[in-house]
């Protein structure tokens, strides 16, 4: 897919002018919005999973899912479809780098920062009002989540959340990245909101200490 999607302009609208990003299932670009005049980001599923409905149905989920959540935590989704095969989702562009890059190239987080990021990824990954939940992220991860240049972070990917409600919830697969999954995630059991939790506990220890396991591209 690299070096053929750049040029191209998906729903006679968005015009992809740069490759940013690259993960198991899509990979992320750079646009313009030709109709609003603005720069977003196309996250584009890889050829080889367009034509299982599994994976299609679990992309699907995540435009519908990031849709519905309202939060200044969360990276916007502003829209989604399928051209020629190919099938999209178009993203707020945000400025900055990912969680893990930061450490990555900083080392440690103050311990103040840290706490900061944590208060603003639970209303961001978990925004279920008055105790219910409509969705998992099931991925929370140093990748997942965005840091900004005014230093507020953003959370990103619900590529692998599905309705709670839903049918798929209980099923044998796992998914998500290996070092920040709960471990009822881990046996494909049935997963709660403590699950996200878990992950973002190892990612807030990650951040104060510096030590980031995970070498999963992203998204």
């Amino acid at each position: 897919m690299t070096g053929n999607m750049i040029g191209r302009v998906f729903n006679n609208r968005y015009q992809i002018t740069e490759r940013i990003g690259i993960g198991g299932m899509a990979e992320v670009y750079r646009a313009q919005d030709n109709v609003l005049g603005r720069l977003v980001a196309v996250k584009v599923m890889l050829p080889q999973y367009a034509a299982d409905p599994n994976f299609t149905q679990r992309f699907k989920q995540e435009a519908a899912a990031a849709a519905n959540l309202q939060s200044p935590y969360i990276v916007n989704v502003y829209d989604w479809g399928q051209d020629e095969g190919t099938y999209y989702i178009v993203m707020e562009f945000v400025r900055g780098s990912d969680l893990k890059t930061a450490i990555i190239e900083r080392g440690a987080i103050n311990q103040r920062k840290v706490a900061e990021i944590g208060s603003q990824v639970c209303p961001g990954a978990f925004p279920w009002p008055h105790g219910t939940r409509t969705s998992l992220h099931r991925d929370i991860k140093p990748q997942n989540i965005m840091v900004q240049p005014d230093g507020n972070v953003k959370v990103m990917d619900f590529g692998i959340a599905r309705a709670k409600n839903s049918v798929m919830t209980q099923t044998s697969s796992v998914l998500g990245t290996a070092h920040y999954i709960s471990p009822e995630q881990a046996q494909g059991k049935d997963l709660t909101a403590t699950s996200d939790i878990y992950s973002l506990g190892i990612v807030l220890y990650e951040s104060a200490t510096g030590a980031c396991r995970s070498t999963d591209p992203m998204p």
